[in-house]
């Protein structure tokens, strides 16, 4: 017979992975009777975990959610930041996926109601990325609830810059979904007043209460929203606005690293192929600056334009300052 923290662990294990269990099969699965079987019952009841008996012809039991979450004590909003860091988790690429949606059922299955209300609101897309940001997690609660309600969100937008002096704007939007890129998290929403599509930044985001009436949701462009982020990021559907192709004198896998969603190819003997976008010409050359290697323009002629425009402001600011 396993030792009895063990056999508690088992058992536990098992509550959590169907609703209910009649007494006989949980005593067949732990290979112990059914008196133990009750006593291990009432120690996981002393630990705080809320274990009820089951009437029938058979009896069993039952873990039901509890008013904490024993045996760790968290408040509310540890909580919550455990079930969402386990959702981002499932969705992480790294590998462990599956054992973070087990965890999160864990979790899940021990909370009060009025936390599980909060975590299932928050439905997110995490798309893979390696910037880190802080976000008010209130912010994050509201968009996740107006998301999940849908109800017209009403909300001030900052300017990019902190210090831009101009005032918020004020915007009205029907929320689709939060999605983390690069960490940091944006609202894909139709934007009411654009009658269009928009990806705007929640730390950027005051929402104002309360949110507006409810809405039938759209379907996001492609059906996809990671898709849609995605693209969004690489300069819409079509492509950037301004396509450039380099040779530089670093091999492929320098490159590439740092590259983004650029085309990278070895050439041999040090060189590789670039073909690389950016929202305007200056500044696809003044990325190209920072590889530090020959670069030789291959096309088009506007990226060469760009590129002697940017090295004349540069040697101007090289120059020594007249006296």
């Amino acid at each position: 017979m396993p030792k009895t923290s063990a056999r508690l662990l088992s058992l536990l294990s098992l509550l959590q992975v169907r609703r209910d269990w009649p007494g006989a099969l949980l005593a067949e699965r732990l290979e112990v009777s059914a008196r133990t079987v009750r006593r291990d019952v009432d120690r996981l009841r002393e630990l705080g975990y809320p274990v009820v008996a089951l009437k029938g012809p058979e009896g069993g039991y039952r873990l039901e959610a509890g008013a904490e979450l024993p045996p760790l004590r968290f408040d509310d909003e540890q909580a919550v930041a455990l079930a969402v860091a386990l959702r981002l988790a499932t969705a992480s690429g790294a590998g462990i996926e599956e054992a973070a949606a087990r965890a999160l059922a864990t979790v899940r299955q021990v909370m009060p109601a009025r936390l599980r209300h909060r975590v299932d609101a928050l439905r997110v897309t995490a798309v893979a990325g390696e910037r880190s940001e802080t976000l008010d997690s209130g912010v994050l609660v509201a968009l996740g609830a107006a998301v999940h309600a849908c109800e017209v969100l009403r909300f001030d937008y900052a300017p990019v810059s902190a210090a831009a002096d101009e005032a918020p704007q004020r915007r009205r939007a029907e929320p689709h979904h939060l999605v983390v890129r690069d960490g940091r998290w944006y609202l894909v929403a139709w934007d009411l007043d654009r009658a269009g599509w928009r990806t705007f930044r929640a730390d950027r985001i005051t929402p104002r209460i309360p949110t507006g009436p409810r809405f039938a949701p759209r379907e996001p462009p492609g059906g996809d929203v990671a898709a849609f982020v995605a693209d969004r990021f690489r300069g819409g559907p079509g492509g950037w606005p301004c396509l450039g192709e380099v040779l530089l004198d670093l091999p492929a896998a320098a490159v590439s690293a740092y590259a983004r969603d650029g085309v990278v190819e070895e050439l041999g003997f040090g060189r590789c192929r670039l073909v690389l976008g950016s929202w305007s010409w200056i500044g696809l050359a003044a990325e190209l600056g920072r590889f530090d290697a020959a670069i030789e323009v291959v096309g088009p002629a506007e990226l060469r334009e760009a590129c002697a425009r940017l090295a004349r402001r540069y040697a101007d600011a090289a120059a020594e300052p007249s006296r």
